[in-house]
Formats: C-alpha cells, structure tokens, sequence
C-alpha cells in the first residue's frame, strides 16, 4: 500500500513540478556603480568601473584594486526604510534591509505570507565582526550565517525559517536554483533571494594568499589578464508563481538549472571545465532547447588564467561557442557569495531592455576557446539567457531564464 501511496506522491510531485512556471520579478542591487539597477546598468552601458586602487590599511598593507561601497551612503540609505531604528544591524546587513525592501515594494508580495520564503546566499556573512576593533554591540552568534538570515527574516516578518545557501561563488546561482525548484513543488509560492558579501582583511589576505588578484583592475578572458579583483555589493531577486503579483511588464521564467562539482581540486579550477560543462549542459538539458537557442550567456569570467580558460573550454564543449557573453566583474568585481544573483538581475535587464554590454577590460582574445567575448554595446532581442558561475571546490552552476508569453 505505501508503495502504491509514494509513487501517486511522487507522480503528483513531478507533474506539479513540470507544470508549474517560476517567473523572476523584481530586482534590487548595491554595488560600488550605486544604490539601484537604472543606477548600475548606465555605468555598465557607458563603460565606467566602480573598481579603484584603494590603500585602506584595514584591508590590506598595500594599495590594491577593489570594488567598495561607501559605508557612509549605506548608513543614509538604510535610514530611510522603516524600523531602521530598531537595530543595531551590521554594514552587511544593512544592505540586505535596503535592498530587500527595495524589491518588495516593487511587487505585489506580503513577506508575512506563509508561502513565502527568504533565501540568503553568501559566503563569508558578518565577517567583519572577527575584527577586534568593530563595535562591541552584537552577540557573538550574530557571525554565524543562520544568525544573520534569521535577524532579515524577523525584520520582515516572514513566518518561514530562512535558508542559507554558502556554497562558495556559486551561492547566488544555486539560490535561485533551489528557490526554483521549491516554487515548482509547491511549497512556496514566492521566495526571495538575496546574495551579499562584504570586503575585510579576513577575504582580503585569503586571496592574497593564492597569489590571484592581479595588480590592476581586472580583464576577463583578455590575453593580458593577471588575477581577478574583489568587490562588494548585495543582490535581490524574487522569484513567484504568479506573474501578476510581480507587477513586472516583461515577464521571464526560469526554464532550467543545475549544479555540479568536478571535485578537482580545494581551490584550482578543472583543467578540462568537465564539471561547468556537466552543469550547462543538464541546464539547458531541462528546458528542452538547444545549445543553438541560448542568445545571451553572463559567464563567470573571473580574469584568473585558469578559470576563463577552463569557463572557455565548458562552454565550447556545450557547443555555445557562437553565443556572445560577457563578464561583469571588470565593472564590480567579483562579489563572492553576491555576484550570482547580481549577474543574474543584470542578465534579466539585458533581456528587458534587449541589450548587451561589453565586457570591461577584454582588449585581445586570451583564451583557447573560441567564444564570443562581448566588446562594444549592442542592441539586439534577447529572449533566453544563461547565467553560469564557478567556486572553489571544484562546484559549478548554470541557470536558464527564459522570456515568456503570459496567457490573460
């Protein structure tokens, strides 16, 4: 008898799963280009980078590249939303607050639904808080990760228990893979992503360590690249069942995802992009398109030698060679846990406002692969997407968004 009640769940589950669209709506993003997405995507259009030689002796003993946010207009804009008096909140979570409330005026969603669900992704959290010269106003559980997403979760009122998603720099992605399959089940009908890491002497030094941030602002699969540059920023998306609470014209579904880890190696990128192929191709695999279908990829494009090498080498092997992409961490640098679900509003603004937006720094092909790179502003229709990202530890992600006709 159970035998014959699991598979009816699971036939039920499946179909549900199949039957049900995910529509990505509002967006929000901080980053160092500014405080909303018009803000960012007309420095991104107009060529400008918002990475600077910084010499802050609390992040490192040397000048370096990096992009940073002023902590100064966090403070003013976090004193604008409501309850901002009710803290104390860190810098971090200051950004999540604004930008979270940011989207959800956007829409048409009451977080206190029981069918809605925050989802945080980041990699290193309050991590300024093991500095022994912050302020001593928070307990000492507000580092870990649970602790943070539970203080946003309770400042909206969400009666859900938050998820956490740290996986390394693929966190965005896989958030807003995990928070559309959840949505497909039906077990949430809205979720809310929100991807954020900040810079400090901790995140700092740990790159140094492998000799990878380049000396100047970085050059994604540029043959001069030498190192990748770090940066800052939070990112939001909401996902929902129902298009019309997003209050969004356009509307666009997320079709596919999926992740993979070629465990090659702690930190060094596979040599063959045998686990970002795996997941590109189970990604695009699930919507049923072709490789040919794809008319935009927001690649990872970190600027190290070996990961634009092997990011080149996956999406060759995926046969997407033609389709044209770009890298934006030549404008913010790379955000960590963050630049998932900030390359992925920016990747669905590209689609809105059917645009593409060179890749900063690419000057001179500098990769094997024979792929694309975006070198100068475009308009042309942009009606599917892939967003792609890679971590330390081998783990890879790719999400497919789609844009769809909605039924009256």
């Amino acid at each position: 008898m159970w035998i014959k009640q699991w598979k009816r769940s699971n036939f039920v589950s499946h179909f549900t799963e199949v039957m049900r669209k995910v529509y990505a709506g509002a967006g929000s993003m901080i980053t160092s280009l500014g405080f909303t997405i018009d803000e960012n995507i007309e420095h991104i259009k107009t060529g400008q980078t918002g990475l600077k030689i910084t010499d802050d002796p609390s992040l490192w003993n040397k000048p370096f590249p990096a992009s940073l946010i002023d902590s100064g207009k966090i403070k003013e804009a976090f004193s604008h939303i409501s309850g901002a008096s009710e803290g104390p909140f860190t810098r971090l979570e200051q950004m999540h607050l604004v930008s979270i409330q940011e989207v959800l005026e956007k829409s048409n969603i009451d977080p206190r639904d029981g069918k809605t669900l925050l989802i945080l992704s980041t990699t290193k959290g309050n991590i300024d808080l093991l500095d022994p010269s912050y302020p001593n106003d928070f307990a000492k559980d507000r580092l870990y990760l649970w602790k943070e997403a539970a203080i946003i979760n309770d400042y909206f009122h969400i009666p859900n228990r938050p998820l956490v998603i740290s996986n390394a720099c693929i966190s965005g992605v896989v958030g807003i893979i995990v928070g559309a399959r959840l949505i497909r089940s039906g077990r949430y009908d809205h979720i809310i992503i929100s991807g954020g890491d900040i810079l400090t002497e901790f995140v700092v030094s740990g790159f140094m360590s492998f000799q990878s941030l380049s000396s100047q602002p970085c050059k994604p699969f540029d043959a001069d690249r030498d190192g990748l540059s770090l940066g800052e920023g939070v990112g939001t998306l909401i996902l929902s069942a129902f298009h019309d609470r997003l209050e969004m014209e356009d509307k666009i579904v997320i079709t596919g995802g999926s992740s993979s880890n070629d465990a090659n190696h702690i930190s060094g990128p596979s040599r063959t992009g045998e686990g970002l192929y795996i997941a590109i191709k189970n990604a695009i695999q699930e919507t049923g398109l072709s490789p040919q279908d794809i008319d935009y990829i927001s690649a990872h494009g970190t600027a190290t030698d070996y990961n634009d090498e092997m990011e080149a080498k996956a999406i060759v092997r995926a046969g997407l060679q033609e389709i044209p992409l770009n890298s934006l961490k030549g404008y913010i640098g790379h955000t960590l846990g963050a630049a998932g679900t900030i390359e992925s509003i920016v990747a669905l603004e590209s689609m809105r406002r059917n645009e593409l937006y060179k890749t900063a720094g690419f000057r001179e092909h500098g990769v094997s692969g024979d792929i694309k790179v975006i070198n100068k502003f475009e308009k042309r229709n942009v009606n599917r997407c892939l967003k792609a990202a890679s971590g330390f530890g081998g783990c890879n992600a790719a999400v497919v968004f789609e844009k769809a006709k909605v039924e009256s």
